[in-house]
């Protein structure tokens, strides 16, 4: 193959990628913004991604590294086995030189747990967007600041296009340590849940969905396939209670902030609280940027509805494929509104109706 056909094949996947951009953004200058860069951070990553069977073999690559992405084949398989639809994603590898492949821009109203919103016409509404280039965000970040939003801006290490093109194994998704396998396995089931099911404009639904598959299959995949007590698994288990830890500080700062509220103290006074809480929550995590209710929002939308998820599984007798045909009920579910929050009132229905009886 020449290197111009290479070239015309990329370049045309780049006008493809511009073009669905522009049907989704409306023509605002700062959504145009998003699309131009959106498309440009696309477009590099397809012209670098390289097949994932080719660098196993190649000795320039280390040695880690290939150990790693020779896995990537059988987690997808076991995704799939577990009701995970098969795509042609992580087929390909891409090396990104910075510490986040995408920064994620949120917002929320500082004396109300309400996150603003971006809406698309085709694939609905959500309450964060990705910028390739920290700067961008950070630019963006500036600007709703400006008009008395708490915005906050934190870095991923992955993120998936929802089927939309083919989504590649990012050097980001590979972390330091012991725990990269678990890891990596855990971004992987994660994202293969969102190519799996999708609801429109319930970006909270989807996140904690992703997060609980992601979390459960990965301890059962690394159990199954190097042991219950390989160093791997000992130190990825480590991590995520480290992670659970960390998220429920979190949540009782959600849950004590949002009583304060709806409290009839005086705005100035709600303040002054909100800052010292979240100042002494900050240094307790040890945490590098500011905590504020569009950070406290983001961990509430990864992470709601975590019980109720564990009881539906349970009345699928642990079975995923069960458990997956149920959820994607709610796909054709009408909402009463967008940007559910209270997952746990979504999930419990599904339980205590048996509808996993429906899905054998």
């Amino acid at each position: 193959m020449t290197w111009k056909t290479v070239f015309g094949q990329l370049a045309r996947c780049a006008l493809r990628a511009m073009g669905l951009l522009l049907l989704l953004l409306t023509s605002s200058c700062a959504k145009l913004e998003y699309v131009r860069q959106a498309a440009a951070g696309q477009y590099d990553l397809g012209t670098r991604a390289r097949n994932i069977d080719e660098l196993v073999d190649q000795r320039h690559v280390d040695a880690r590294t290939r150990r790693l992405l020779s896995e990537v084949a059988r987690i997808k398989g076991f995704g799939e086995q577990n009701g995970l639809t098969p795509t042609k994603n992580y087929r390909k590898y891409v090396r990104v030189d910075r510490d986040f492949v995408v920064w994620v821009t949120s917002a929320s109203e500082p004396l109300r747990f309400r996150s603003k919103s971006w809406g698309f016409p085709l694939v609905g509404s959500f309450t964060y967007l990705g910028w390739f280039s920290q700067k961008d965000a950070q630019a963006y970040a500036k600007e709703i600041r400006s008009k008395g939003w708490d915005v906050d801006v934190r870095g991923s290490a992955a993120y998936s296009t929802t089927g939309y093109f083919e989504d590649p194994v990012l050097s980001t998704m590979i972390r330091e340590g012991d725990a990269a396998m678990g890891s990596l396995t855990n971004v992987i089931l994660h994202e293969m849940t969102h190519a799996t099911f999708f609801v429109r404009r319930q970006s909270t639904l989807n996140e904690s969905v992703a997060n609980f598959v992601g979390n459960t299959l990965a301890e059962t995949y690394l159990e199954r396939t190097i042991g219950p007590d390989a160093k791997e698994t000992v130190a990825y288990l480590a991590s995520q209670e480290q992670i659970r830890r960390r998220g429920e500080a979190m949540r009782e700062a959600y849950r004590s902030l949002d009583l304060l509220y709806g409290s009839t103290k005086p705005k100035e006074e709600k303040l002054a609280i909100k800052k010292e809480l979240l100042t002494k929550l900050r240094a307790n995590l040890g945490f590098k940027r500011p905590i504020n209710n569009a950070t406290l929002i983001q961990y509430k939308t990864y992470n709601s509805g975590q019980d109720e998820l564990a009881l539906l599984l349970a009345s699928c007798d642990d079975s995923f494929p069960r458990f997956i045909r149920v959820l994607k009920t709610l796909e054709t579910k009408t909402w009463p509104k967008d940007q559910e929050k209270d997952i746990g009132r979504i999930i419990l229905p599904l339980v205590t109706s048996n509808a996993c009886r429906a899905a054998q």
